[in-house]
């Protein structure tokens, strides 16, 4: 009996079968025979760059109701359905994007596949769900503004990208969702949703071809004349020099603070020795070299890490901690020195080599699921990285250098044109 050939451990160009459909729809499919399940995920422009200031938090609102009720099932229907077959499906929105993701046994990915096309084609918005849910969401507004991290975060964001929809909330605040109607999201559905720039990933059980013949099925139909295109993404304007904001909350026992400034988008060259800068910077082990001064040695902090979120647009790379009021200024002189010290020598030998091994190690497990396997695929098609990209990936994470770390930290890194955000008492 002739043994099962071996799939390669990282999807790539030979096994991921990849189509678009007449009506725009792109689809990507792999196969995994050895669990009986499938993960789906995927995305469509619909998301909060299309929202007025007046209307913030309109698309995430939309998303959330999606499920709620649609012309043919009631909201205990689409989940008592869901629920009797042990399958899950939700949705939730971005800046760029509506996103969307389920799992089910093989056999009812058809059933996966028409609640989909139900929520995204036919939603009812029903009046009382709309209203539970606007309960829902104000209530999580009024926590937000209690809470310290939240209001730094947000405050950081509309320094650092003023003028910019990345500036804005995603779940807008309460006096933007309490002027939302269920007419406004009936609009926002009819002009933004449609096929054209859907895109759908498919790993599982069941052949590639099949899965995207399943999809055409069932979405192949949908066709939106006049489909309104997402707006282009203004110029950002970098800060000229260091601004702070404190937002003053009484009676805090923590306050928390982000200091930060722009740094690469997912496509720019720069990406990688930036990433791989930020894990030395504030990631890897300890929570890197600020967690290391700030929260370990100098004792400070209650957390302390550094992040880089590149994605469409332009990116921020941030410093976040919690710390004791009375230690915030002394935390942010700590966080500022450490900045400098990075620009001015970037990153030793070790450090660079421990950090890639981190990466190359850690995408293998990142890989071991189907829903895993899902995100990656649609990571390379959002950001047009070629379906070879994780093929490439050890090979360019090795090549970075120090030089190229220390270059990208100057390209974005200026101590003297920092962002300051800070809540607490």
């Amino acid at each position: 009996m002739a043994k099962p050939s071996m799939k390669p451990s990282l999807p790539g160009p030979e096994d991921i079968y990849r189509v678009q459909l007449p009506n725009g729809i792109t689809v990507l499919a792999r196969s995994n025979f050895s669990s009986p399940s499938i993960s789906m995920g995927g995305y469509l422009p619909a998301g909060s760059i299309f929202e007025v200031d007046e209307k913030l938090g309109l698309a995430d609102f939309v998303s959330s109701c999606l499920m709620r009720g649609t012309q043919t099932r009631t909201f205990d229907e689409i989940y008592n359905e869901l629920e009797s077959v042990g399958a899950s499906m939700g949705f939730d929105s971005t800046v760029h994007n509506l996103n969307f993701g389920g799992r089910s046994l093989v056999e009812d990915f058809p059933l996966l596949l028409k609640l989909l096309s139900e929520s995204l084609f036919a939603p009812a918005f029903p009046k009382n769900e709309v209203e539970n849910l606007r309960v829902h969401m104000l209530t999580g507004l009024a926590l937000r503004e209690q809470d310290t991290s939240d209001l730094a975060a947000m405050a950081f964001d509309r320094m650092l990208f003023e003028g910019h929809p990345y500036s804005r909330p995603g779940d807008g605040f309460v006096e933007t969702i309490q002027s939302i109607t269920r007419k406004d999201m009936q609009e926002f559905h009819h002009r933004y949703f449609g096929p054209s720039g859907m895109t759908i990933a498919i790993v599982g059980a069941i052949d590639p071809k099949k899965a995207a013949e399943a999809v055409e099925k069932v979405l192949g139909s949908w066709q939106i004349p006049g489909q309104v295109s997402p707006p282009e993404l203004p110029d950002h304007k970098p800060v000229k020099k260091t601004v702070t904001n404190h937002h003053v909350l009484p009676g805090k026992s923590q306050s928390d603070l982000v200091i930060g400034m722009i740094g690469p988008g997912r496509k720019d060259p720069e990406y990688f020795p930036a990433s791989l800068g930020n894990s030395v910077l504030g990631q890897f082990g300890m929570m890197g070299r600020i967690g290391e001064v700030v929260r370990e040695k100098s004792g400070l902090a209650y957390y302390a890490s550094s992040s880089l979120s590149g994605g469409t647009g332009p990116g921020s790379w941030e410093v976040s901690a919690g710390v004791n009021p009375k230690n915030l200024k002394k935390a942010i002189e700590l966080i500022e020195k450490e900045l400098r010290r990075f620009v001015k020598s970037g990153v030793t030998k070790d450090e660079l080599a421990d950090s890639q091994a981190n990466y190359i190690g850690r995408l293998p497990l990142s890989l071991e699921s189907n829903s895993g396997v899902a995100g990656a695929i649609l990571n390379m098609e959002r950001h047009s990285l070629g379906l070879d990209y994780y093929q490439r990936y050890e090979g360019m994470v090795r090549g970075v250098t120090r030089a190229d770390v220390l270059r990208a930290a100057r390209k974005y890194i200026d101590p003297d044109r920092l962002v300051i955000s800070t809540a607490g008492p």
